[in-house]
């Protein structure tokens, strides 16, 4: 019986064998031969090669020289080789041991050095201590931080805020806690140094487009939209965002947000406005550019700033609509991970808040003044300003350049140490050249502190800017002419920064 079902098994293979379709039997036969040549052939074939000597060995090794950890830096690096300021940065400062007029810090309010700010920084001292020793999520959130974001909602007129303990980490901490991979992120090209850090973090598609340019934002948004109509299925889980900043820094120019908001609702995308040099500075209350245009906070989706300027404190914050802030509870890498503000110096914000609220004049006042030196700074020899007349950060741009970015960086430098001789405290703008997306030429940056000098009245001091700006060396009246600058030879312009500082005391 065994000798029969074996025979009919056979005969239904061979008349399944020739029932079989032609492709079918191709294919069988292939994997076949493929099964074969993986059992008979070898893994690996052995690569002739000759043993090293014991010597030739050693001399090997002493000849190998293992890749430096950091690339070689000079002794004198300015980041080596900083200044070192004694007492507060107010309308004076004492650099290495010499007292200056301040040029060179953010304080646009004077609020660094109030009274009041500082009693209530102390108070808080004295009850919670230094720090905080935790996050927000672990016994990290004191009232005071309530108290903050309660206060930062209600002056904004938004929904809910959130603070950081570190401005750069706020709009960096913002960005990929909403945008992630495949999603969009439409950017003006002079973005500063932290939206490009939240940019890679969030690993998501960049596109820039030419600074202040709707024109050109447009057509990269028209092209995206082309390309979802060719992949609906995509198009409707990849998000949008436009990132721009309110009052750039790079530029001292004030972005187009009316029609932002146009292109927002045209395009289906979302706005992220960075504030932090426009907050306590533009509108008539000092929030910010949707103020200073009369723009609802309702068209921005986010709004991040820091505190580090015109609150004269240390954190940032972001504010919105609560389930838009709530996510950043959750997602912020910078609000989850770091240690929490320390009380002091919430209650040093909480106080400004209550100053610029009690004394909204103060913008307007900052505002003239800055039109006053942005008109001033007009008539110096050899530079042209660059910006807005109501930022407060001034650009001065040399109209001839070396063409070479050292060269551009050591002259700018010689102009900042004759100012220091004239007792005028100024400071050039340093960039990671190696991790900007798009490196700004070589810049120096000062900052104006004496909006309102204490005894001086409301008027600024009279300062002689022609040693600010040109060598002490006699100044040919053609500016061509490349002996205006000390120790160069011009040909093009380059960027020197200066950021004019309105304090009052």
């Amino acid at each position: 019986m065994a000798t029969v079902a074996e025979q009919w098994v056979l005969v239904e293979m061979v008349q399944a064998l020739y029932e079989a379709p032609a492709y079918h039997l191709i294919l069988e036969g292939i994997l076949i031969l493929w099964i074969i040549r993986l059992l008979f052939s070898k893994t690996y074939k052995l690569q002739e090669r000759s043993d090293l000597t014991i010597k030739e060995k050693e001399e090997l090794i002493e000849e190998w020289q293992p890749e430096p950890l950091v690339p070689p830096v000079s002794k004198d690096h300015p980041a080596l080789n900083y200044n070192i300021v004694s007492g507060p940065p107010s309308h004076n400062i004492v650099v290495n041991g010499k007292e200056c007029i301040n040029f060179a810090s953010f304080n646009f309010l004077g609020l660094l050095d109030n009274p009041r700010v500082k009693a209530a920084a102390l108070s808080s001292l004295k009850k919670y201590g230094v720090g905080t020793c935790g996050p927000r999520g672990f016994y990290g959130t004191f009232d005071v931080h309530l108290d903050l974001e309660e206060r930062l909602a209600k002056f904004m007129k938004t929904e809910e805020a959130i603070i950081y303990s570190y401005g750069f980490s706020t709009i960096a901490s913002a960005i990929p806690a909403y945008s992630k991979r495949g999603d969009i992120i439409f950017v003006d090209r002079a973005a500063c140094f932290a939206i490009q850090k939240g940019l890679q973090a969030s690993r998501s598609d960049i596109k820039l487009f030419k600074h202040n340019d709707v024109a050109d934002l447009e057509r990269l948004l028209k092209e995206q939209e082309m390309e979802d109509q060719k992949n609906p299925r995509k198009a409707r889980v990849t998000r949008r965002f436009i990132i721009v900043e309110g009052l750039y820094m790079n530029t001292g120019t004030i972005c187009p947000l009316p029609e932002l908001v146009k292109l927002k609702y045209k395009y289906k995308a979302r706005i992220f406005l960075e504030e932090s040099l426009s907050f306590g500075v533009l509108g008539e209350h000092g929030r910010g550019v949707t103020e200073h245009y009369g723009i609802s906070i309702d068209d921005i989706d986010l709004i991040s700033a820091n505190m580090e300027n015109a609150l004269a404190s240390v954190g940032g914050f972001c504010c919105g609509r609560s389930f838009v802030i709530d996510h950043q509870r959750l997602s912020g890498q910078g609000y989850c991970f770091s240690a929490s503000l320390p009380p002091l110096l919430a209650a040093a914000a909480i106080e400004a808040l209550n100053i610029m609220e009690e004394n909204p004049g103060i913008f307007a006042i900052l505002k003239k003044k800055c039109q006053q030196i942005h008109k001033a700074l007009h008539g110096i020899s050899g530079l042209k300003v660059v910006g807005e007349s109501l930022s407060p950060a001034f650009h001065l741009q040399l109209e001839e350049s070396s063409g070479s970015r050292e060269k551009d960086m050591n002259l700018l430098q010689e102009i900042v140490n004759q100012c220091m001789n004239k007792s005028i405290a100024l400071t050039q703008a340093r960039y990671l050249e190696k991790e900007e997306k798009c490196l700004p030429p070589p810049r120096g940056r000062t900052t104006e502190s004496s909006i309102y000098h204490q005894g001086g009245g409301p008027s600024c001091p009279a300062i002689d800017w022609t040693p600010c700006s040109v060598a002490p060396a006699k100044a040919h009246t053609d500016r061509t002419q490349a002996s205006c600058w000390p120790g160069s030879d011009l040909k093009r312009t380059r960027i020197f920064d200066v950021c004019y500082q309105m304090v009052w005391m």
